[in-house]
């Protein structure tokens, strides 16, 4: 009876329930309610392309919005790192700025290994770094 009680409460528990367990922050970040969820923990499609620590826990009403909409989750490293599989990674180039400093500037990727700020001009140019990243277990698919 009790494994009945909690499987029911997890089929209706809505995204709204769900979202009251999570501490969105407040609304301090320069990109707040402009209608897309600018805080690096969340992934999906309602996120912004640029993306900064800085704004993590500081777009509370775009990410709260977006997360009951569905189009962004929580990122989960544990799940990241189970979905990556980095010899299958098309990396790219190194013809970014930043390319060979030691830090993973690409979007797609996300972790410890990471740069503070992701932009999406540098998406698939700094292969070299990312790809040792992400065969480190530093660097994991943001987006899995």
């Amino acid at each position: 009876m009790k494994m009945q009680c909690c499987l029911f409460l997890a089929l209706v528990l809505s995204p709204t329930a769900m979202a009251q367990s999570i501490d969105f922050g407040d609304d301090s970040s320069e990109y707040a309610n402009d209608f897309e969820c600018d805080d690096r923990r969340f992934v999906g499609n309602g996120m912004a392309t640029g993306l900064d620590w800085d704004d993590a826990g500081h777009d509370a009403t775009d990410c709260r919005h977006a997360y009951e909409l569905g189009t962004i989750k929580l990122w989960n490293q544990s799940k990241a790192s189970a979905a990556t599989q980095c010899s299958a990674i098309s990396y790219g180039d190194d013809t970014s700025d930043y390319a060979r400093d030691g830090t993973c500037d690409d979007p797609r990727f996300e972790g410890p290994g990471t740069d503070s700020v992701m932009l999406p001009d540098e998406l698939g140019r700094d292969a070299t770094d990312c790809k040792k990243a992400c065969e480190m277990g530093t660097a994991f698919i943001r987006n899995y």
